[in-house]
Order: C-alpha cells, then sequence, then structure tokens
C-alpha cells in the first residue's frame, strides 16, 4: 500500500493514471497526492497537464513509466467512450473508472462497440465548482460528497475495491446504483437546477441597470450555478436528455397551473392551487440532505456587518466563545451601503442563545 504523509496506509495500490487534467482529475490527483499515491497525469493539452503537475497534482505521465493500476479518465462526456476505449486497450491490466456526470451513454456506447467491460466501473463524485480548469481544484473536493459506483454482476470485487479506495481515500460517500438510476437521478437534483438557474438568469440580461441593483439573496440563490460552462452543459444534456426532457414537461406543467391560477386568483380555488404548489416546495426542499448529507435542518441568523477590516473574524471568534457551531455560512453586501450581511446556519435549538450572547457583544441580527 501506498503510505500517506502522516504514516497511515492509503486504501490506493500502485499508480493512479488520470487522463485529462481539468477541475475533476486535477482534484483526483490533488487528493491522492495527500494520501501518498503515486499519480501520473494525462491531458490533450500539454499547458493543461503541466499546470497540474505544478499544482502538485501528480506528475506528467512518460513512455517509461510502468503501467498503472487504475486509470481515472476525467474527459468531457463527448470524449469519454472513445477515452475509455483506449485506456482499456492501452492498459489491458489496469482498471479502469470515468468520472463523467452522465454514466448511461458512455456504456451503451461502449457495449454497443463490443468491448470488454470487465476491467470497466464507471463512477460520478457529485462535486464540482462553477468554473473549471486545474487551477480551481482542491484537495478536498470530494469530502462528504457521494460518490456514485456503477457495476454489473460481470465486475470482478477487485476491481470495484480499487476504485471504492480512491473514493474512500477523497473521503466520499459511496452509493451504489445502475447507470439508468444515476442518470434518472442526476437529472433531477444536477441537471433539471441547471437549466432553471440558467433560464432564469437569462431574465435578467434585457433588465435595466435599476432593476438589477434591488437584487438580494434570493435571486443569487437562484441563480449561483448560472455561470457554469455553456459547451460542457451541452454535452451533460445531450447525453443525458430523455430524463431531463420528462423533467422538464413535467415542471412546464407545473409552471402552467401555477401561471393559470395567479392570472385570476380571485377564481374560485385559484388561491389554493397557488398555495398548494408553494406548499409543495416546502415538502420539497425539506428532504435536501444538510450537513454531511443528514436531514438536519437548520435555523438561518442574519447578522449586520460593519464593511469594515476584521469584522467577519470578530463574529466568527465570538461564536465561538459562544460554544455555538455554525453549520453554514454566506455574505451578501448591501449595495451603495457601508454594511454587509452574514447569513449563519445553526442548530434550532441553539439559534435563541446565539441571538441573546451576539446581542450582549454588540451584534444586530435579523
Amino acid at each position: 500500500m501506498n503510505e500517506q504523509p502522516n504514516g497511515l496506509a492509503s486504501r490506493v495500490k500502485g499508480t493512479v493514471h488520470v487522463i485529462g487534467a481539468g477541475l475533476l482529475g486535477a482534484s483526483v490527483g490533488l487528493g491522492l497526492r495527500e494520501h501518498g499515491v503515486d499519480v501520473t497525469l494525462e491531458d490533450l493539452s500539454p499547458t493543461t497537464v503541466a499546470l497540474a503537475a505544478d499544482y502538485g497534482a501528480g506528475r506528467v505521465r512518460t513512455a517509461d513509466d510502468a503501467p498503472p493500476a487504475l486509470v481515472v479518465v476525467a474527459t468531457p462526456p463527448d470524449v469519454t467512450a472513445d477515452v475509455v476505449e483506449r485506456a482499456l486497450s492501452e492498459y489491458p491490466d489496469a482498471v479502469v473508472t470515468d468520472v463523467a456526470s452522465v454514466k448511461l451513454a458512455p456504456f451503451l456506447e461502449l457495449t454497443r462497440r463490443g468491448i470488454d467491460l470487465t476491467n470497466y466501473v464507471g463512477s460520478h463524485p457529485m462535486a464540482g465548482r462553477e468554473r473549471g480548469g486545474a487551477i480551481m481544484a482542491r484537495a478536498d473536493l470530494f469530502t462528504a460528497r457521494p460518490w456514485v459506483v456503477c457495476r454489473d454482476h460481470e465486475t470482478p470485487a477487485e476491481a470495484l475495491a480499487l476504485v471504492e479506495a480512491v473514493a474512500l481515500d477523497l473521503g466520499a460517500v459511496l452509493i451504489e446504483m445502475t447507470p439508468e438510476e444515476h442518470d434518472r437521478s442526476v437529472g433531477l437534483v444536477s441537471h433539471l437546477p441547471q437549466v432553471v438557474s440558467s433560464l432564469l438568469a437569462a431574465r435578467l440580461v434585457p433588465a435595466t441597470d435599476q432593476a438589477i441593483g434591488l437584487a438580494g439573496g434570493g435571486l443569487r440563490d437562484t441563480t449561483r450555478i448560472a455561470s457554469s460552462d455553456p459547451e460542457l452543459w451541452v454535452q451533460i444534456l445531450g447525453a443525458n436528455r430523455e430524463p431531463v426532457v420528462e423533467l422538464l414537461d413535467a415542471l412546464a406543467g407545473d409552471i402552467a397551473a401555477f401561471t393559470d391560477a395567479l392570472r385570476d386568483p380571485e377564481r374560485g380555488g385559484a388561491k389554493r392551487r397557488i398555495a398548494d404548489l408553494l406548499a409543495a416546495g416546502n415538502r420539497g426542499v425539506a428532504r435536501i440532505p444538510g450537513k454531511h448529507g443528514s436531514s438536519e435542518r437548520f435555523t438561518t441568523l442574519t447578522v449586520l456587518v460593519d464593511d469594515r477590516p476584521g469584522q467577519i473574524a470578530r463574529l466568527l471568534t465570538e461564536l465561538g466563545e459562544l460554544g455555538i457551531n455554525m453549520e453554514d455560512l454566506r455574505l451578501e453586501h448591501s449595495p451603495g451601503a457601508q454594511i454587509g450581511f452574514a447569513e449563519i446556519a445553526v442548530l434550532p435549538e441553539v439559534a435563541e442563545r446565539a441571538i441573546e450572547g451576539l446581542a450582549e457583544r454588540g451584534w444586530r441580527t435579523l
């Protein structure tokens, strides 16, 4: 086994070769390198692979290197099947996995080509950032995030164990699904939100600067992912089009029903229809896992913060002195004012104590 810098044995045996040195590939490399794993890198772009190596994600693979034990394909979805096929051919004794966000399309394409998939295990870490590239990579990107592994009855136990070892070393939470289950699920929790966020943000393009200046947390929350790479999402959505189209059709039906009720809210039953649809949203958001994948719900406190150096540090220090564990933090600046807002998520049972303690220290909460 490889040795971690702290002396603990890594679960990963042998060299890991990463093909595709962008955000996910470089993050895999960074995380495994922290565990003492030998990581080699490859990318179509010499600049990209050199940059990932400079950031410490691994070393550029050479012709003299011994074959890897595991190959991680972290390329765009439209070339995933091609790269997986090449990796299986070039490294016949290695296990090959990919981290593409769509699992069924590559599997079906490889099957259609008659490729022996005994050593192939599709996987997908549910992690990412709004912007890609090695420069955005993080060793802790996968910590406490789901990592879906797709296997079938022909997958050897040792191949599955090696892919799972990478996920566990990177701090991820393992989940097994079929490719079909995975694609339907990510269509709902990832692909549909991307489309909705992007379409909502597109409505801002013709708006006046005065209107945009009124934007608050609600708009920022619902459009946060709209800055994602359009080219990548064209590939993802095209590969997973059937589940996404079904979801969009269902959403369009809800929007039509809501619009019809709102068009004449005084009509009999209209207010109830509006309320029922909004209440369904309450029930849906209550199902979203909280911190570390738990179902724990939090109370949000909004603290007014003067726009001066050191104020956030002071706030966090005083929360610590009060014995309040902060579960999440979001900052918002008030346009044109020397004040900001810190939205702090805490457990409901400590919210009142947090408010009282902060007030005693001169903080204002909303």
